[in-house]
């Protein structure tokens, strides 16, 4: 008798959770969190509902919104991929030669063992 095996389709698929792609679940997650405490300690500080829950309630709103925005503009690798290319330079200048000259020379050493 042949065993039925179950397989696995979309194993390597990112995970998604009502639009929301990989990491930006974890976003979405921190920053609620973060309302939530800050809510706490502005109501445990005497801070008045009627300005906290409006102040809260657009917070959250606008941290929706933009989550929202960035998984879609970006995608799952995205936003690392745009933080990167913005890190890197426009271009490079070099006053002399000396850096090129010295790699020239140094990859002449030989390589020593190393001893037990």
């Amino acid at each position: 008798m042949a065993s039925v095996y179950k397989i696995n389709k979309g194993v390597t698929r990112p995970i998604e959770f009502k639009g929301l792609k990989a990491q930006y679940i974890a976003y979405l997650a921190v920053g609620l969190v973060l309302l939530l405490i800050s809510f706490a300690i502005l109501y445990i500080s005497g801070l008045s509902l009627l300005v906290l829950l409006p102040l809260i309630i657009t917070l959250g709103t606008t941290l929706f919104f933009s989550v929202f925005r960035l998984s879609h503009r970006f995608g799952e690798h995205g936003l690392m991929k745009f933080w990167a290319k913005r890190s890197l330079p426009n271009y490079l200048k070099f006053r002399s030669r000396r850096l090129f000259t010295s790699l020239k020379s140094k990859s002449n050493i030989p390589i020593t063992s190393f001893k037990n």
